[in-house]
């Protein structure tokens, strides 16, 4: 009934935890109605979708911002931009991230400041007046609207993607930066960040987000990390007779440093075009947001 008074495009998000994958845009009231019975009677995820929350559809492009915590001070780490669909050009399905990079230059500094000062500090020192003081990575995904950025999700972890595109360029130990947050000493650290861009890429199976392939042996990961400097994250990997195989939807996070974020993106892919697998597939186009705003 409430859709159906609403209209569409609406966002329909099943309420539980869904990898990512829980959110569906429909862009007309018959496709919203069907998503609802695919979360909520087919079970698509499970428990997850025993209920849906619908939310206004806000035009805008999205960020994702963090930041560390010990429940009194609050510092932003820099900013990224998640890549959520699973083909170039943001078509396709929703993921659970294809990609990220970092910084993003939609974040100006007058959107981080509004952030803190409407998403942050409302959030942290709200839960401190109701007794429970927060501590450790707050993420925030928002919308850059015309009226500024809004918030879409929180999440109380670091971002996947966002993450292996982020700390590459912490300069600081990560280590003290979380024991201090554990001990109410977070405004006694220094937090240093390197000037350079990063980005990762996300090397998925053949048919994620849907079901997907599992067990491809995966090649080429010694010489895409020997390629400047590229670390390779493992994520939906696991090791059989002294090889990697694919185990999961999002296999790999190959990321790259670069003075900009333009070299960033060479260097990424070189890493890239490095491994093999049966039925890879990932995002040419990660980073391009950035180049074409500069």
């Amino acid at each position: 009934k409430y859709l159906k008074e609403t209209g569409a495009p609406i966002v329909i998000k099943a309420d539980g935890l869904a990898a990512g994958k829980g959110v569906v845009i429909p862009k007309t009231i018959e496709e919203g109605l069907n998503a609802i019975d695919s979360i909520m009677v087919e079970k698509v995820f499970g428990d997850s979708g025993n209920k849906v929350i619908i939310e206004d559809c806000l035009e805008g492009e999205e960020a994702s911002l963090l930041v560390f915590t010990d429940g009194k001070t609050i510092v932003p780490l820099e900013s990224s931009q998640d890549h959520k669909r699973i083909f170039d050009n943001d078509k396709g399905p929703n993921t659970g991230g294809m990609g990220a990079y970092s910084p993003a230059p939609v974040v100006t500094e007058g959107i981080m400041e509004e952030a803190m000062k409407n998403v942050f500090r409302p959030m942290i020192y709200g839960l401190r007046k109701e007794g429970k003081i927060y501590k450790g990575v707050l993420y925030a995904g928002l919308m850059m609207t015309e009226n500024g950025p809004m918030v879409l999700e929180f999440n109380v972890r670091f971002g996947d993607p966002e993450t292996q595109a982020i700390l590459p360029r912490l300069k600081s130990d990560l280590a003290d930066i979380m024991l201090a947050c554990a001990e109410g000493t977070l405004d006694k650290i220094d937090i240093k960040w390197e000037k350079s861009s990063c980005i990762s890429v996300v090397c998925a199976s053949k048919g994620y987000p849907d079901e997907y392939e599992k067990d491809k042996e995966i090649f080429g990961l010694e010489e895409a990390g020997k390629m400047n400097g590229a670390i390779v994250f493992h994520a939906g990997t696991k090791a059989k007779n002294g090889k990697i195989f694919t185990s999961g939807g999002r296999v790999l996070g190959v990321t790259s440093l670069g003075k900009d974020i333009k070299s960033a993106k060479t260097n990424v892919y070189k890493a890239v075009d490095c491994i093999k697998f049966e039925g890879m597939q990932y995002r040419k186009d990660i980073g391009d947001k950035a180049i074409n705003k500069k």
